[in-house]
């Protein structure tokens, strides 16, 4: 396993981490994503230990705090072993404080994740989403306490605005609190937004990313084909509505790149569009999920090995789309280019 450092902190994630919202799923999105229970979520673990994935994410809001509990039941007696990275501040409920980034929901939140987890701190917290209604000085000094008081190691962000972003880092800088590390963003072949302004921010900044749904949201599985029902199996009958959107004939289109890829390399497809990913600048680490055994080992494929420049290329040409104003003039003017290079 390869092992990065994430963004301008010390600490070194593994390239490939896991995502245990499969872990006691459920309800309609959750459910659908998988029902792990801990038995079955500590042979996981054993499977991403012997990889030398370390790294494992969870969430409050992940199936109402139960993916929080197995985890913790999963890697109990080796705790000093795992990264715990878990993510707060979307709604758990319809009471007042039941959502959002105060000062009286992060340090009651980090709590119950604590409990839960059954650790006594956690090396990557990330807010969860933006929360306008906050002064950004009481959600940094809040955390900066929570760091002080060894109860959490590092902070980070999740689905921020590149000025919320920057504003947050600013804030941090300005005061002398705690800086956000990470920023845990959806970025894939079919979803190549992050390039536009968060990777950028993110290079300048030394915010590392930590990747989501790198096959796009169950769409790079090599199962979906141009002119076929979905499979039967698929949880996008389930979940599509919840997912980032994606126009089909460029799924297609990415699809039959992948396929001559596969034939070349002897890869899957998701393996072909893991490694990829992990080819893209600040990608610190691409979190991978699994409903089972065979899954798991399946995704831990994509690395040990590298597409070729030219795999990589046909992969962009392939993926590319028109960047949104004001970017667009930095890719289609030479003027504009010489100034503002891409990253990729």
């Amino acid at each position: 396993m390869d092992y990065r450092y994430l963004g301008k902190s010390g600490l070194r994630v593994p390239a490939l981490s896991f995502g245990a919202g499969t872990f006691g799923g459920s309800g309609p999105l959750f459910g659908a994503w998988g029902t792990t229970d801990a038995m079955e979520a500590r042979r996981l673990v054993d499977i991403c230990l012997e990889a030398g994935v370390i790294l494992f994410d969870t969430a409050d809001v992940y199936s109402a705090g139960a993916s929080e509990e197995v985890l913790g039941q999963a890697i109990k007696g080796r705790r000093g072993e795992v990264l715990i990275s878990t993510k707060m501040g979307l709604p758990i409920g319809d009471g007042p404080n039941d959502a959002g980034t105060s000062r009286s929901r992060l340090i009651g939140a980090v709590e119950d994740a604590l409990r839960r987890l059954g650790t006594d701190y956690i090396d990557l917290l990330q807010l969860h989403a933006f929360d306008a209604h906050v002064p950004v000085e009481e959600v940094l000094s809040t955390l900066d306490g929570l760091v002080s008081a060894g109860k959490v190691r590092y902070v980070g962000a999740s689905n921020f605005a590149g000025w919320e972003l920057m504003n947050s880092l600013a804030t941090a800088d300005r005061h002398g609190y705690s800086r956000y590390v990470a920023h845990q963003v959806y970025y894939s072949l079919v979803g190549r937004d992050y390039e536009w302004e968060l990777m950028p921010l993110g290079a300048n900044q030394g915010v590392g990313g930590l990747v989501w749904s790198p096959l796009g949201w169950g769409r790079l599985t090599g199962k979906i084909r141009r002119g076929q029902p979905l499979p039967e199996g698929s949880r996008l009958h389930q979940t599509a509505e919840f997912g980032p959107p994606v126009d089909n004939e460029r799924l297609f289109d990415i699809v039959d790149v992948l396929d001559r890829i596969s034939d070349e390399t002897g890869k899957t497809v998701p393996q072909i569009a893991i490694n990829w990913l992990l080819s893209r600048p600040t990608v610190s680490s691409v979190i991978i999920g699994a409903r089972n055994e065979e899954q798991l080992r399946q995704n831990l494929g994509a690395v040990g090995w590298n597409l070729t420049a030219e795999q990589i290329g046909r992969l962009d040409a392939a993926s590319a789309v028109t960047a949104p104003y004001p970017y667009f003039p930095y890719r289609r003017q030479e003027g504009f280019a010489r100034l503002n290079p891409p990253l990729v």
